[in-house]
């Protein structure tokens, strides 16, 4: 693993498994149960799930993130959603069960894990409320000044679905900017 996974992770090192995957790749199957988190050390992988036949993206994660279907890892529910890579990354993946025992042997890293839980549901309820009351132009331009990076690495393609739209209704977007 890299610099960013260090300190109290450091004698958990072992219990990663470190993958190199080409884009395209399914982590995980909307359905399916998730036995596995994830470690970004080079890539971007995306939330998505299928509605009535089309692709919906929700979230996104670059390098240094952590990454699962939380609630399927924790409940053993099925995903709601897939986890796919965007483009050729390096993963490093954790069984639920060796999760498990470094939350149970880390106060550290334990609080750590609940603090990402917190910001991401945090994410999630800021995501809904944006849908709710911003229009697609809106949208656009809080993800520029949010989170830059997604345009400069995720196909439009994606980004459209992310936002809620078609590439067509992108493009006209970005023409106006």
């Amino acid at each position: 693993m890299n610099k960013a996974i260090n300190g109290a992770w450091e004698p958990f090192r072992h219990l990663f498994k470190r993958r190199e995957i080409p884009a395209k790749t399914l982590l995980l199957r909307e359905g399916q149960l998730s036995k596995t988190a994830y470690y970004i050390e080079k890539g971007c992988l995306r939330l998505w799930f299928n509605n009535n036949g089309k692709d919906v993206t929700f979230q996104f994660f670059f390098e240094g993130a952590g990454v699962s279907s939380v609630e399927s890892f924790r409940t053993n529910q099925p995903s709601l959603f897939n986890l796919e890579s965007i483009e050729p990354s390096v993963i490093h993946s954790i069984s639920k069960k060796d999760f498990q025992f470094i939350l149970d042997n880390s106060s550290v890293l334990r609080n750590e894990v609940q603090e990402h839980t917190f910001l991401r549901l945090i994410f999630y309820q800021q995501l809904f409320l944006s849908r709710i009351k911003d229009n697609p132009q809106k949208r656009y331009e809080e993800l520029i000044r949010q989170q830059p990076e997604i345009l400069q690495r995720v196909p439009q393609h994606y980004i459209a679905s992310y936002l809620g739209i078609t590439p067509v209704s992108l493009s006209r977007i970005r023409n106006r900017r």
